[in-house]
């Protein structure tokens, strides 16, 4: 499997002509979906979902599909499949176990919307939210930044997922000094092999 890295919080993944796109917000690049047989949505929040951009990959393709807690669905259409934790999908020729169910607090009980995370295949993708599932996963998609989130708790939940690598997304706030911070400690203290790769850098898993 390829997994392809882009802005902020999406991920590519790629095998024998399989694909699939991870949360493609306002901060992703829009040839992250150029060709691609379908989404995965984890939540509402526009870092993660940019409609525009769904509706214009939608028009290019008519057979993508796009799967998405119930109220963004709802939002999309009747193109949009509902999912929720719990649910085994197949999207994009991944089977996909759907997990989590609530987006990580930042005050408050706030934000206090719906998030899935997937674990496609091993590869495991959590949205805003610090859900540890209860199946191996191979490789961990580990949150770095956001106002629910500071570093010491990106360690600990790699710690606790237990992945036999890490790569960090949800970094499009963190500047060069900030990474520097982020991968010292992940790559020193969480327990797991760590990446950053760059938007647009792929790695073969």
């Amino acid at each position: 499997m390829r997994l392809t890295k882009y802005g902020h919080a999406c991920v590519r993944l790629e095998a024998e002509g399989r694909s699939l796109v991870i949360d493609p917000g306002i901060y992703t690049e829009p040839e992250s979906l150029s060709g691609v047989a379908a989404v995965l949505v984890t939540h509402e929040h526009d870092d993660h979902i940019d409609t525009d951009k769904l509706v214009a990959a939608r028009a290019a393709n008519p057979g993508l599909t796009v799967h998405a807690p119930a109220d963004v669905a709802a939002a999309l259409g009747d193109w949009a499949t509902p999912v929720a934790a719990g649910d085994t999908i197949s999207a994009g020729g991944f089977t996909v176990r759907v997990v989590g169910g609530r987006h990580a607090d930042i005050v408050d009980e706030l934000p206090g919307c719906a998030n899935v995370g997937f674990v496609v295949e091993g590869v495991y993708h959590p949205g805003d939210s610090l859900f540890v599932p209860d199946e191996p996963v191979e490789t961990l998609l580990v949150p770095v930044a956001g106002p629910w989130l500071h570093l010491g708790l990106a360690v600990e939940f790699t710690r606790a997922v237990k992945p036999g690598r890490a790569f960090a997304i949800h970094d499009a706030t963190v500047n060069e000094r900030g990474f520097e911070n982020v991968d010292w400690w992940l790559g020193n203290h969480s327990g797991a092999p760590y990446t950053r790769l760059l938007p647009g850098a792929s790695a073969d898993l």
